[in-house]
């Protein structure tokens, strides 16, 4: 604190983060709300037009089509991640560390973390070696185990190429669970497992009352982040299938995107961008006003 300058002098080191978060996040999403009311192509300055990219954007299916994209992400990339996160998260610290050597639990922690680390230009191109149609490792597998007939242009085709992208995010997803909720283990006494397990209780029942009712908060942290992420989801689309075959995985990011530098929409590409923004923001707020609630019915 600057001497003499009392408790105010504390506002002084908020500063900068003040200027960074004004010129990253609230200059550009301004800019962006503001382009989402004009008619712009990126040459000449933008064109005031008032609620006619809105009245586009409520009557265009090919963006509703994108948000239901989105509900498969969001499967994928939150609810199977989560779901099997906090099972081998279980099993990794309640018998793999009790049973066997700590650091080979950590040591498989690590290993279901690594594909989050992989930069998703690599991993698209670990998929499409796996995927390809014609010498990809999945079909020659197929092959080999006498299932020939189900060989697939698992990308290429509208039926599966969704659903590729989707396994293809559970395996990039799931570490990250699996290492917050084995960090929120960590705080769990490990004599509770040990009275539970002498009281008689399985596997399951320990999970059920020790485990989730501990690491609560991380769920919701997980959860959220998770959520977030599947809404926002750019990357493996544009490096795996490029929103193809046809719309058939184009979410809104991509969506967004192909308006502001495919088509040149940019306004329209902006309105696109702020629904968005809005509906991740909406779901924030949601999942935060439920922790609070929880918390304050469990204080109770």
């Amino acid at each position: 604190m600057i001497k003499g300058q009392g408790r105010a002098g504390y506002w002084l080191y908020l500063v900068p983060g003040a200027i960074l978060l004004t010129v990253i996040i609230i200059v550009p999403l301004g800019w962006n709300v503001y382009l989402s009311f004009t008619k712009y192509r990126g040459i000449k300055p933008p064109e005031w037009n008032g609620l006619e990219n809105w009245k586009e954007l409520f009557h265009d299916a090919e963006f509703w089509a994108s948000f239901q994209h989105s509900i498969v992400m969001v499967v994928a990339m939150v609810v199977l991640p989560t779901v099997f996160g906090l099972i081998l998260a279980s099993l990794l610290f309640d018998l793999v560390g009790r049973r066997f050597d700590g650091k080979i639990a950590g040591l498989l922690r690590a290993v279901y973390y690594l594909p989050q680390i992989l930069p998703i230009a690599i991993a698209a191109i670990v998929v499409g070696w796996i995927l390809r149609p014609e010498d990809g490792a999945l079909n020659d597998l197929l092959d080999a185990v006498g299932l020939g007939g189900l060989q697939h242009n698992w990308l290429g085709s509208p039926d599966t190429a969704l659903l590729s992208i989707g396994a293809v995010m559970v395996w990039i997803q799931i570490g990250y669970p699996v290492v917050v909720f084995m960090s929120a283990l960590q705080r769990i006494d490990p004599q509770l497992y040990e009275a539970a397990e002498l009281d008689g209780a399985n596997w399951f029942q320990r999970f059920r009352a020790i485990t989730l009712a501990g690491i609560r908060p991380e769920i919701f942290v997980v959860v959220l982040t998770c959520t977030v992420a599947a809404l926002k989801v750019f990357g493996p689309v544009y490096a795996l299938t490029r929103g193809g075959p046809g719309t058939s995985t184009t979410v809104p990011s991509y969506y967004s995107y192909t308006e502001f530098f495919t088509a040149q929409r940019v306004g329209y590409g902006a309105t696109i961008a702020t629904a968005l923004t809005v509906v991740v923001l909406a779901v924030a707020i949601f999942f935060v006003r439920a922790q609070f609630r929880l918390v304050d019915e469990e204080a109770r």
